[in-house]
């Protein structure tokens, strides 16, 4: 059954006939083998386009900055899964991979979404950047929302991830609308909010790889991507010696009952 409307049964990533394979206009054997890194085939691979030297430093920043965050809810669901299933290494690198939402690794989306949306607002005639952030603060305080981008349960006093990232764009002249709009809400957002709000690494990524021309629509890809690398380590390092059934254990004890008693008492169940 047809489901929608589509009409244009077309890709333009990638084909290949008896003798070549061809990739975003490239052939995979004679121009990108050996001659491209992961990296830039990796902005190539979404984009349609090669990227500069800049753009491929600029992603590779941001990979390195989130590849590994030590034992995250992702990172235990799949040790515990391949504990369970040694053999099953995709099933544990997808039960990882699941698990990256709106609080984990996904709110970079989140952020850059909120920074694009800010940016449209301040070209709005009568309108400036200034304005837009503080509306929309003040927006998110009447709603008591979270402001994307913004604080860490752990970094009160700044994420240093955000703040080299945010050094390494000015040393790159990456820094542009993007990171001038994260600067912002990091200035007025503790003024509106009444609290410390630190930027953080899931705002830092977002405002530069959009300063460097990564597509919103693409964004949740960059910690996707990033996670799985540090994935793979920790599912090698699960091969070798396994901490699943211990980290099983662990939530077991530490997670009290206190749904109804049991209706089978000690007694009956003697009788």
């Amino acid at each position: 059954m047809r489901i929608g409307k589509q009409e244009q049964a077309f890709t333009a990533i990638a084909a290949s006939d008896a003798d070549t394979i061809t990739i975003r206009g490239h052939d995979l054997c004679s121009e990108l083998i050996g001659q491209i890194d992961y990296t830039a085939y990796f902005w190539l691979l979404v984009t349609g386009e090669r990227p500069t030297e800049t753009q491929v430093a600029v992603t590779n920043a941001c990979l390195v900055a989130i590849a590994e965050h030590g034992l995250v809810p992702s990172v235990q669901a799949a040790r515990m899964t391949l504990a369970a299933a040694p053999e099953a290494w995709q099933g544990a690198m997808s039960a990882g991979l699941l698990g990256m939402g709106t609080v984990v690794a996904g709110s970079s989306e989140i952020a850059g979404r909120y920074i694009v949306d800010i940016l449209k607002a301040s070209r709005e005639p009568g309108a400036n950047l200034e304005k837009a952030v503080r509306t929309s603060l003040e927006e998110l305080k009447a709603k008591r929302g979270k402001v994307p981008g913004l604080g860490h349960p752990q970094h009160s006093e700044g994420d240093p991830r955000a703040n080299v990232l945010l050094q390494f764009a000015d040393n790159r002249g990456v820094s542009g609308d993007a990171v001038a709009c994260l600067r912002a809400l990091g200035r007025i957002a503790p003024e509106i909010m009444n609290r410390p709000l630190p930027i953080n690494v899931s705002g830092a990524i977002p405002a530069l790889m959009l300063d460097a021309g990564w597509p919103i629509e693409a964004m949740k890809g960059i910690p996707l991507l990033a996670r799985a690398g540090g994935l793979v380590a920790h599912l090698y390092e699960e091969s070798l010696r396994s901490i699943g059934f211990i980290m099983s254990h662990k939530a077991d004890l530490a997670i009290a009952y206190d749904g109804p008693p049991s209706r089978v008492t000690t007694s009956t169940r003697n009788t």
